[in-house]
């Protein structure tokens, strides 16, 4: 599908290498992000534009917008992420929102020498990806979750089989054996929708070494931390304001799976079943990057899963926590014993 012929009027903001999202309000208030910054361009379109824009764009995913379905999340032939919003949901006109993946491509390194991180923390995630330990990315939307976690996936042994389970494709990693599910909605007579939960449950039957959800909204939270306790390496990304407020998020989304989950089982799951957390966030500049690393320690008291930090972005410059990395066992399993590279 050509870029002029699906995206029409919007086809050279689009093609603009320099825009990371657009997004229709009204016809005539049309908005674009550069650099985490939002302005609002001088293009006009009819309502019958924006419409007809809708249509081009779903005919390639086969997702339905309709009144029975206001909403619809889809992912547009050149790897963008749509999302539309129709009356009455709105008040008045259809909201589209466009947005760009265009660091999709960047590994950890890419990432640290575009002031991501330092060369220090990008070898410690290299190293935690390759020994296995499971890792969640947490941030506010547009921080750069997904980029990171792709970055991260990426780093995965080429040996191993990668199973991505998400919404709307969204991840990109470069491995050579990767399978990608997607979720899909109802039809019209309200049948055939498969959930994340359920994604899950087919991934764990495909042999996976690694399984990586991207993003965990509510109780597929259990599947995943299941998943992680039964020894299988995973990764994630998920909304937050700190790595540790990712973790009491993380313990709080399974009670959301049937009043048989209690806190008294969710904390010692968390606990041992996550090790490192990787915040990350945007300045005011725009600028994205690695704002926490955190370890959580395989303890909890309270019922809340012990976490410490490794590294935290002051404003000018990383400040080392007190926190130890651990998992020595995975590293020399792994090859990469800590003492080579580990230092305190």
């Amino acid at each position: 599908m050509e870029i002029d012929v699906a995206f029409g009027p919007i086809a050279h903001l689009i093609s603009d290498p320099t825009i990371e999202e657009i997004w229709i309000n009204t016809p005539n208030r049309i908005f674009i992000a550069r650099a985490g910054k939002s302005e609002l361009t001088n293009l006009v379109l009819t309502a019958d534009d924006v419409r007809q824009l809708v249509d081009r764009t779903l005919i390639w995913s086969g997702r339905r917008l309709d009144l029975s379905h206001p909403f619809v999340d889809a992912r547009l032939p050149d790897g963008s992420r749509l999302h539309v919003v129709i009356p009455e949901i709105t008040a008045e006109h259809w909201v589209v929102n466009i947005r760009k993946h265009l660091l999709r491509h960047l590994n950890i390194n890419d990432l640290a020498s575009r002031g991501s991180m330092t060369s220090e923390i990008a070898l410690a995630l290299t190293n935690s990806v390759r020994a296995g330990l499971n890792i969640l990315v947490s941030g506010g939307t547009q921080s750069g979750k997904t980029t990171m976690l792709n970055a991260l996936v990426s780093a995965t042994p080429l040996h191993e089989r990668v199973i991505t389970i998400e919404e709307v494709f969204e991840l990109k990693p470069i491995l050579p054996d990767l399978v990608a599910m997607q979720t899909r909605g109802e039809n019209l007579q309200g049948e055939g929708a498969v959930p994340l939960r359920k994604l899950f449950k087919e991934a764990l039957r495909m042999r996976p070494s690694r399984i990586v959800v991207g993003e965990v909204r509510e109780a597929e939270a259990l599947d995943l931390l299941i998943a992680l306790n039964s020894g299988l390496p995973g990764m994630g990304t998920l909304h937050a304001n700190s790595a540790r407020d990712a973790i009491t998020k993380l313990q709080t989304l399974p009670l959301l799976a049937g009043e048989n989950i209690s806190h008294k089982f969710i904390a010692p799951t968390v606990a041992s079943a996550i090790d490192l957390v990787v915040h990350v966030g945007m300045d005011s500049e725009g600028r994205r990057q690695v704002r926490e690393v955190a370890s959580l320690t395989g303890r909890f008291e309270n019922d809340r899963a012990e976490i410490e930090i490794l590294w935290r972005w002051d404003g000018q410059q990383y400040q080392r926590g007190i926190g130890s990395i651990g998992n020595e066992e995975k590293f020399a399993a792994a090859g990469i014993p800590l003492e080579s590279w580990w230092h305190k």
